[in-house]
């Protein structure tokens, strides 16, 4: 056995290597890196091949990789640089195609649809690091304006892919309907914190200054932080901050939210705001909520700009999320990780769905389910700065934790297809 060194993973690559294949088994490999087989790494694979896998990869020296599930239809999921593919398999599924860079992924995800894709739990190879970056600075890659090509190719993709396998939803949409819920104001800024001294007091007070024609108080939900968070928080003078100390002391961000939408003080309009950032400017809010009476929507995304602790712009600016169309946004939205920010909802509509009592991915469930039902407007000009400083819980994840959490969103997109297959 020997590695196939793909030119590219456009259509026409994938298309020489399985015409050409003469094995049962080809081993494709990333060009980028170098790989140092183990003794049995070639028979593992493919004994994973022969047991009725359509494509199996493996983890390597010091990189363990998650499982495959229905959920994992994102184009950048971790195989590593090895990949092992049964030809016979393939060959029943391929159907060609003029794809520049989405070869390789058509494939998986067609094989996907007939065959198991396996993960051999162990290490198999070793193999040099294709991409050193931090998880915080590898997370914008598919908003990026230089990869618009390739994230346009990538949902044509997984469209297909959607349809096929009957998950698929038409631009169809339930209307918001008016609620008899009486609510103290017009809006709530919603701002979860825990041990946030250095960032807390910049953001209460971007929320504060806010300037609109209606009402509303910002709801901070100090989960039970250990710093000097709280004094903080008590020294701000104002009738509309809402200093809200849970009870239950097992609450995530997502627990957060909720115990925010089900105050007594939220208002008809809840919108977010992290306790790293700021708005952008004294509008922000008033953007937001005309947007989501606009609609009327379920749910509106704003766009915002990356910026360091100065407040100075950093690569990659703004993220505005127009890959996201009216026509395919809530499918393609099974596709890529996030839906951005900020994230301002109706009310009775968050209360209803609610947020699951995690601290990664809790915006994204929410999004998923709320996109099944509903149009999700979008605000394109930035209206919120996110800080990336050495705080920032997603800045360097290790390897267990970005696993972790990629293998939950995973399941969310799992779930949400099982879902969307039975409407």
């Amino acid at each position: 056995m020997t590695f196939t060194y793909p030119k590219d993973f456009s259509s026409g690559s994938i298309s020489e290597i399985l015409e050409g294949a003469t094995e049962s088994v080809v081993f494709i490999a990333d060009p980028r890196a170098q790989v140092e087989p183990h003794s049995r790494m070639f028979e593992r694979l493919t004994q994973a091949v022969q047991d009725g896998a359509g494509f199996a990869y493996s983890d390597s020296d010091n990189h363990p990789r998650i499982d495959y599930s229905l959920g994992s239809i994102r184009d950048n999921f971790d195989f590593g640089p090895v990949v092992a593919i049964g030809v016979s398999a393939a060959r029943k599924v391929w159907q060609g195609g003029a794809t520049r860079w989405a070869g390789l992924y058509d494939l998986r995800l067609l094989l996907s649809e007939k065959f198991p894709i396996a993960h051999v739990s162990e290490p198999l190879y070793r193999s040099s690091v294709l991409d050193s970056r931090s998880s915080g600075e590898k997370q914008f890659d598919y908003v990026d304006p230089r990869n618009r090509d390739y994230q346009v190719e990538m949902e044509q993709v997984a469209t297909a892919h959607l349809r096929r396998i009957g998950a698929w939803l038409p631009p169809e949409f339930r209307a918001v309907e008016p609620t008899r819920e009486k609510f103290p104001v017009e809006a709530s800024v919603i701002i979860p914190v825990r041990n946030r001294e250095r960032t807390i007091l910049d953001a209460v007070q971007s929320a504060l200054s806010q300037v609109a024609g209606f009402s509303f108080n910002v709801i901070v939900v100090d989960n039970h932080s250990t710093d000097r968070t709280a004094e903080i928080l008590r020294g701000v003078r104002g009738a509309r901050l809402v200093h809200l100390i849970p009870e239950r002391q097992d609450l995530g961000i997502g627990g957060c939210w909720n115990a925010a939408l089900e105050s007594a003080s939220c208002g008809r309009y809840a919108v977010q705001l992290d306790s790293d950032d700021l708005y952008s400017s004294e509008r922000s809010l008033t953007r937001m909520v005309d947007e989501l009476k606009r609609g009327p929507y379920a749910m509106v995304i704003g766009s915002y700009t990356m910026v360091n602790f100065k407040l100075e712009e950093i690569p990659p600016g703004l993220i505005d999320h127009k890959e996201w169309t009216r026509d395919n946004g809530r499918n393609n939205a099974l596709r890529i990780n996030g839906l951005g920010a900020p994230r301002a909802f109706d009310t009775a509509i968050a209360r209803g769905i609610g947020f699951p009592n995690v601290s990664y991915g809790e915006d994204y469930a929410v999004g998923l389910r709320i996109s099944r039902d509903y149009d999700i407007g979008r605000i394109y000009e930035s209206v919120y700065l996110c800080r990336r400083w050495e705080g920032n819980s997603d800045s360097a994840l290790p390897l267990e934790t970005a696993n972790r959490y990629d293998s939950y969103k995973d399941t969310l997109r799992t779930d949400e297809i099982l879902a969307r297959r039975r409407r």
